[in-house]
């Protein structure tokens, strides 16, 4: 049973590091992918000793393999509905799936199909966990240079605005940082202004307060990571102003050495400056963690409270992309939750 009876929400999870090992062992047999273990107890272990890492860009390296096996329609439904199931399980009320379309092009789907194959495999999840609400967001990518792939990045914002309202809720720019400055990706944004579709935008994680600079000057009001804003206290003032919400993933930060650790993470200092701080998993199996665990690093070594989660909640509630009529359920279910909560 949780610890935390709440209505959680996960607002940034990636749906590639998020593959249940016995799927991921299945899919690799069925479509001759080599794995890195003898047997299934050997992948599950492979996994638990590679999550920490020494950057960001050694992580990424982790997603080869569940990327090998996603190269099908019917292994993207199957991987969405499952992973639906399981935050069902846990107690979660809202999460904000994420994914590239232009990573699953290796076999014979295109962008589109890869978009219709995850809408799928939400529709058959939410369909069999009704107490659940879900949104896909669509992930631009940083894989070099921004001429590399802007193309294929412009068609991902193009077919959002398509999906948008059939499940997709915003795109975002994830990949590797530091490659080119964040401010060369702004026809990704440009474009995602000119056709109203929501944003969001991985900044600040490996790299220092400048690519969260960058991200507000295109006008988002959701960082992805985030935590080295707390490096620039003019940036902070300013994020706090604007109503920025940082989508913080403790584990994540700490496995991949951008933070040195839970109780040297800034989040705790940023949230009490008035910063709109959210607590989410990244990458829920090739970290071996969910929210429960997140919370217990939150509560034993980041210095936060118990009300301090329940706030945390409704910032989750109110920076979700979805109508104000779901949002004020959302945050309704909050508070009927939080007086008991709070008194344990």
């Amino acid at each position: 049973m949780s610890n935390y009876p709440l209505p959680k929400i996960d607002l940034h999870l990636h749906l590639d590091g998020s593959v249940l090992p016995e799927t991921a062992w299945e899919l690799a047999k069925e479509q001759g992918v080599a794995m890195p273990a003898e047997n299934l107890e050997g992948f599950r272990q492979f996994i638990v000793v590679t999550a920490d890492c020494r950057s960001v860009n050694e992580y990424l390296k982790r997603f080869e393999l569940p990327l090998q096996i996603l190269q099908d329609a019917a292994s993207l439904a199957r991987v969405t509905r499952e992973l639906i199931g399981l935050l069902a399980r846990q107690g979660l009320a809202y999460a904000e799936i994420r994914f590239a379309p232009q990573l699953h092009l290796r076999g014979a789907l295109t962008q589109r199909d890869a978009i219709e194959a995850v809408l799928e495999g939400r529709r058959q999840g939410l369909a069999e966990n009704p107490g659940i609400g879900v949104g896909i967001i669509l992930c631009t990518m940083c894989v070099g240079p921004e001429t590399v792939n802007m193309d294929l990045n412009l068609e991902t914002v193009r077919l959002a605005k398509e999906y948008l309202g059939s499940g997709v809720v915003a795109v975002d720019l994830a990949g590797a940082e530091g490659i080119v400055p964040l401010k060369n990706f702004a026809p990704i944004f440009d474009l995602a202004r000119q056709l109203e579709i929501p944003f969001t935008c991985h900044a600040g994680d490996s790299q220092g307060p400048d690519t969260v600079r960058d991200a507000l000057d295109f006008g988002t009001k959701r960082i992805g990571h985030g935590h080295h804003i707390f490096d620039d206290k003019a940036l902070c003032r300013r994020a706090i102003d604007e109503g920025v919400t940082l989508e913080i993933c403790p584990t994540s930060n700490v496995q991949c050495q951008s933070q040195p650790g839970y109780a040297e993470h800034p989040a705790k200092k940023l949230f009490d400056m008035g910063m709109k701080i959210t607590i989410n998993t990244d990458n829920m199996i090739l970290s071996g963690i969910d929210l429960d665990t997140e919370y217990d690093h939150c509560l034993t070594e980041m210095g936060f409270s118990r009300a301090d989660l329940i706030q945390m909640l409704l910032n989750s509630a109110r920076a979700a992309f979805l109508p104000e009529a779901e949002k004020q359920a959302l945050i309704e279910k909050i508070h009927a939750a939080s007086s008991n909560f709070c008194q344990i």
